[in-house]
């Protein structure tokens, strides 16, 4: 039975988001995330599920809405060879071709630093509009297929240049907080440094008019020595 109640730490922030973000590119849902974050974490799925629409997803809300867009054109992309490969196999009087279909790819979306993307705890993921272009090279005829071991391969590659990106920018993320935190640290030192600055040449200060109320008592001093005698 998972009772764990501590606090979460920066690490357990960012597996959660790191989880929940390849769940939605690979098509799966937040409470299979939220599952496996729990199991890592001995924490509860209800646990996670919490904290990631509590505190963590409004800091992840760009890379949230770039992933669902880069998951429906992974989608399209595999309906598209899935069409073309039907296609020429429903052709058996003409002669097909090993040579694969180049991919033409439309620019992801830019999502600014500032949107906001509303996303509810179950969402739809179903709903853009962004897809990849077949583009035939001008020497293929129309004969022309792509084989099984292309999309595998076109597969694969695909999922692990998404997958180091992402991780890329988490760390870019989190580099840039530390940063700010450390920006924030040595002006907090800069001005502690100001007033102990302040504060000692108020002591030097006082320190040089006791010394002259010192002289002045030592004078008064002699002199009324001196009277006293003659």
């Amino acid at each position: 039975m998972k009772v764990r109640q501590d606090a979460w730490s920066h690490e357990d922030d960012l597996l959660l988001a790191e989880t929940v973000l390849r769940y939605i590119r690979d098509g799966g849902t937040q409470l299979a995330a939220f599952e496996e974050v729990g199991d890592a974490l001995n924490r509860t799925s209800a646990a996670c599920g919490f904290r990631w629409n509590a505190e963590v997803r409004k800091k992840y809300e760009p890379a949230v809405a770039i992933a669902k867009k880069q998951r429906k054109e992974k989608k399209r992309a595999q309906e598209k060879i899935a069409k073309m490969q039907q296609k020429s196999e429903s052709i058996p009087a003409k002669k097909a071709t090993n040579q694969p279909l180049e991919m033409e790819w439309l620019p992801a979306p830019k999502v600014a630093s500032d949107e906001k993307v509303s996303l509810p705890f179950e969402y739809d993921m179903e709903d853009e509009e962004y897809a990849p272009l077949p583009v035939r090279n001008a020497g293929v005829t129309t004969e022309a297929s792509i084989t099984l071991d292309d999309c595998i391969h076109f597969l694969q590659n695909f999922q692990q240049s998404q997958n180091s990106d992402y991780r890329l920018q988490l760390e870019s993320e989190r580099l840039q907080k530390e940063n700010q935190l450390l920006k924030q640290k040595n002006q907090a030192l800069e001005k502690q440094l100001k007033n102990l600055e302040e504060q000692q040449v108020a002591i030097n200060e006082d320190y040089e008019m006791l010394v002259q109320i010192m002289d002045r008592a030592r004078r008064l001093t002699g002199s009324s020595m001196q009277d006293e005698v003659m």
